[in-house]
């Protein structure tokens, strides 16, 4: 499944050369991951009222073209497995069907005393039914 949300590059996301800084891709990822999860059935402060949490403990963004003030971009979100605790959210950022930006990010599940735990069931659920096929990488 992938799912799609929509940014708008504002003024202060962009560097003295008037595009979008690079920093501000991995935001971009965010708000695809978190609309994912929202499209999924299950928003991220629901998951944590859980007692579980998602870090980031990998990240990867690949930049072709830039974006600039005022863009409208596209942000494509697919979940896939990475591992019995690894989770893997691919990205790709377009502008009117242009591609911009592609990356993943790698995410453990962790308890709040910051001990990794595989998906507990609930969430297990939620991934299977939207997992697709690893990414072949050539990178990793």
């Amino acid at each position: 499944m992938v799912v799609q949300a929509v940014v708008r590059v504002i003024y202060g996301d962009t560097d003295a050369m008037g595009q979008a800084y690079y920093g501000n891709y991995l935001k971009w990822f965010e708000v695809g991951r978190a609309e994912w999860f929202r499209s999924s059935g299950m928003s991220y402060r629901q998951i944590e009222e859980r007692g579980l949490w998602l870090p980031v403990v990998e990240a990867h963004c690949t930049y072709c073209k830039p974006a600039f003030y005022d863009d409208i971009l596209n942000v494509g979100t697919w979940f896939s497995f990475s591992g019995p605790a690894r989770l893997r959210f691919d990205y790709e950022i377009r502008r009117d069907g242009d591609l911009l930006t592609s990356g993943y990010t790698v995410h453990v599940c962790m308890k709040r005393d910051r001990r990794v735990v595989k998906p507990p069931g609930y969430l297990k659920i939620l991934l299977d039914a939207a997992a697709r096929p690893p990414v072949a990488d050539p990178d990793r």
